[in-house]
């Protein structure tokens, strides 16, 4: 019976959210003006502030929906709905400041706003974390929970009830599952069914039937490989009573990460690894950042970048910088740029010189401690990670990123792909200078694979924010490390 109150709930809390950002507003305009807790030099009368405050009713209610806060949040952690609510934060504070911009509203404190952005982040969580409480309890108690239907039973069915029972508190409940007839008992195992105690409701030709029979929210379809081509005549019979249905596909096991579906004209594709960065507009936001960031770094450091170049050039004959071939985003090969470390032979070639140092690094691996071809001042930078610093201007040029997984040179490449599974993902996104590999102790001689797994976990997850995380994370830990040698 709750569950037919859905939107009217949704709307409560819609009215809800509006009452948080005039009562933030308040909170805030007392926290500055009338506490006594802050020092003011006078201030305009509460009144004052009813335009703004209607305009910013309007304009975070706005934001909230594009944020998402107006959906569902059944089956999204805490954290996703901490973002949303920094995302409306941050919307409707820009659109809030644009709108006393042109309104030519001067007068309007800012320490009013900042204070207001706190009160309004910290209100909402405490109603989402409230709200959150009060669903829980009730759903543990049977009340607001939505019914689901399994229609078929295979691996992936398995593995989705084992993740709703993970998370009973969502709200979900199976009542039963769908076979065909002449099923085999032994495929994914009568065990299987048995141990997650789903219970057998009909088969799958009475689908019609249970679904008028029993009160039934959604539809999960998972079915095996082999009954694909019944799949119409279940959808059919759910749209025929207007109960949402969902594909659950049987070949989960053969894509490598979370699928996204796209549409090519009037054809569905599955794209079987998305990444974030393949979207045009986070890939804008991380090249802009790239851009300033590379660029500050060089002006700002620009006297210790010219201190570096006169001592390598002093300490040891050759040039300053070691150009080296690199793979980078899409296989693309580039030339990196380090500070030049090693000592320098002038009877080689520059083809020899490069083939003699890759003998030596198919002999030696990486750099090994103590490595006997490293000059005194290249062991110092090497420690420091400060030879690392030319790649900013790989990062101001577009071949590399702040934040990335290392690039390799291609032959390690070549010899990697064959070694190391799914090796190859990492050049689906630009190289970095540091990233979650290397916060996590994967740099210099360690395991590969782990390396590669954290590359991976980086590519799938990305977000502006993880890579602030890791820029912080290499600041506050510093550039020494037990494996920079």
């Amino acid at each position: 019976m709750f569950r037919t109150y859905q939107q009217m709930f949704r709307r409560l809390l819609m009215f809800l959210d509006a009452i948080i950002i005039v009562a933030s507003f308040l909170l805030a305009w007392w926290l500055k003006f009338d506490s006594g807790l802050l020092q003011h030099g006078g201030n305009e009368p509460l009144l004052y502030y009813r335009g703004p405050l209607l305009f910013g009713i309007a304009i975070f209610m706005v934001a909230n929906g594009v944020a998402g806060l107006d959906q569902p949040m059944r089956a999204k952690s805490l954290f996703f709905e901490l973002y949303n609510i920094a995302k409306s934060l941050v919307i409707g504070v820009v659109v809030l400041m644009a709108t006393l911009y042109f309104a030519k509203m001067q007068e309007f404190s800012r320490d009013v706003l900042v204070l207001f952005a706190v009160s309004y982040f910290g209100l909402m969580l405490l109603e989402r974390l409230a709200l959150r409480m009060m669903l829980r309890a009730m759903r543990m108690r049977g009340l607001n929970q939505r019914y689901v239907l399994l229609v078929g039973w295979s691996m992936a069915a398995a593995r989705f009830v084992e993740a709703l029972e993970g998370q009973s508190w969502f709200g979900y409940r199976v009542i039963g599952y769908l076979e065909h007839e002449d099923d085999d008992a032994a495929y994914m195992g009568q065990t299987s069914r048995e141990r997650y105690g789903v219970p057998k409701i009909g088969n799958v030709q009475d689908v019609a039937r249970v679904l008028k029979q029993q009160l039934v929210d959604q539809v999960v379809i998972a079915m095996p490989r082999d009954r694909v081509a019944e799949l119409g005549e279940v959808l059919i019979a759910c749209e025929a009573v207007g109960v949402q249905s969902l594909i659950l596909p049987d070949y989960f096991d053969l894509l490598p990460a979370r699928p996204r579906f796209e549409s090519f004209g009037d054809m569905p594709l599955i794209d079987t690894r998305y990444v974030p960065l393949d979207d045009a507009m986070n890939a804008a936001i991380k090249r802009c950042f790239d851009i300033t960031f590379s660029a500050m770094v060089m002006i700002l450091l620009s006297p210790l970048f010219a201190g570096l170049c006169i001592a390598v050039k002093l300490t040891s004959p050759g040039p300053v910088l070691f150009v080296q071939e690199r793979v980078g985003k899409n296989r693309r090969v580039f030339k990196m740029y380090k500070f030049r470390t090693m000592r320098w032979d002038n009877h080689l070639s520059e083809v020899e010189r490069d083939d003699k140092e890759s003998l030596n690094t198919r002999d030696l691996g990486w750099t090994v401690k103590d490595d006997p071809r490293r000059t005194r001042l290249g062991a110092f930078l090497r420690k420091t990670s400060l030879d690392e610093l030319p790649q900013f201007w790989n990062v101001f040029i577009g071949d590399m990123s702040v934040i990335g997984p290392r690039p390799e040179r291609p032959v390690f490449v070549e010899q990697f792909r064959d070694e190391i599974p799914r090796y190859m993902i990492k050049h689906r996104v630009r190289p970095g200078i540091t990233g979650w590999a290397q916060v996590h102790g994967w740099r210099g001689d360690t395991s590969i694979a782990e390396r590669i797994r954290y590359d991976i976990e980086y590519i799938e997850n990305w977000s502006f924010w993880m890579d602030i995380q890791i820029v912080w994370r290499t600041i506050k830990d510093g550039f020494v490390h037990e494996n920079a040698y």
